[in-house]
């Protein structure tokens, strides 16, 4: 495990990973599943935690065969109501697949993932290499975009301000619109540190975030940020830059091979 990998793994308390554990087990017996990954997201995974951040559990399943011949199909998400700030929620493998499809970035998040509940199963490897010879940059860089202008619409609907978390909620797609930009031939990076690393920032920029991320592991969630001109400038501009990202659409082959995925996994007896 890398230094990065080790760090993140730190950031759960022994006492919440119990936990974590023991409800994912309630689940996978309650359910009949088998877990593909379960992993960290939100702050925690994407290094800018605050002290009351929640324990985003992610995780993809998939059923047994039957279930998926069934003409009552099962809802292809499970949720758990949040308790002690643990949020448990996943989805089924064919929920995560269409969403591949569509240049959704979320499951290459998942994947990446450092801070990990469940060893990840051998087939993770086959799905992350199909997501490799599929991405579309562009596709990546609209999603992110999506996410930075609907954060940012909220703040200019806020009659309080702009909070700490907001501001990194639109910071990171900024960031990794400028990634894909810069490197159109690499998903980029799920964590802010390592999204600044490829991305070239000027180091007045970097220092201001840098002191961002030291403020919002000292202020709750709701914690208001104080005005910041230069990173407000950023995000405007790169999340208006995904038309520069270079396309590479999907071929037909995508789905077919997405769909063999799936029969060779559901077929595999999990």
């Amino acid at each position: 495990m890398d230094e990065a990998a080790m760090s993140a793994d730190q950031a759960i308390p022994q006492a919440v990973r119990d936990e974590i554990e023991t409800r994912l087990a309630d689940i996978e017996t309650k359910e009949g599943i088998h877990y593909l990954l379960a992993i960290e997201s939100g702050s925690r995974a994407w290094g800018f935690p605050s002290p009351d951040s929640d324990f985003d559990v992610r995780f993809v399943y998939v059923r047994q065969r039957d279930d998926y011949l069934s003409l009552k199909q099962p809802r292809d998400v499970i949720e758990q109501p949040i308790v002690d700030d643990i949020d448990l929620n996943g989805w089924d493998i064919r929920k995560a697949l269409g969403l591949m499809l569509k240049q959704n970035a979320v499951l290459s998040e998942w994947i990446e993932s450092s801070i990990r509940y469940r060893p990840q199963d051998p087939m993770v490897a086959d799905l992350a290499a199909l997501g490799d010879r599929h991405f579309d940059p562009q596709g990546y860089a609209r999603h992110y975009a999506s996410l930075g202008r609907s954060t940012v619409k909220r703040w200019l609907e806020s009659e309080q301000g702009v909070t700490v978390k907001k501001y990194f909620y639109a910071l990171r797609p900024a960031l990794s619109v400028r990634a894909l930009r810069m490197c159109p031939q690499a998903r980029p990076p799920m964590r802010l540190q390592d999204l600044m690393a490829v991305t070239g920032l000027p180091r007045s920029l970097s220092e201001e975030i840098e002191e961002m991320v030291a403020i919002k592991a000292e202020t709750r969630e709701a914690g208001s940020a104080k005005p910041r001109p230069a990173i407000d400038a950023f995000i405007a501009d790169e999340l208006d830059r995904v038309e520069e990202v270079a396309s590479r659409p999907a071929s037909e082959e995508f789905a077919d091979e997405a769909n063999a995925f799936f029969l060779k996994l559901v077929g595999a007896g999990t």
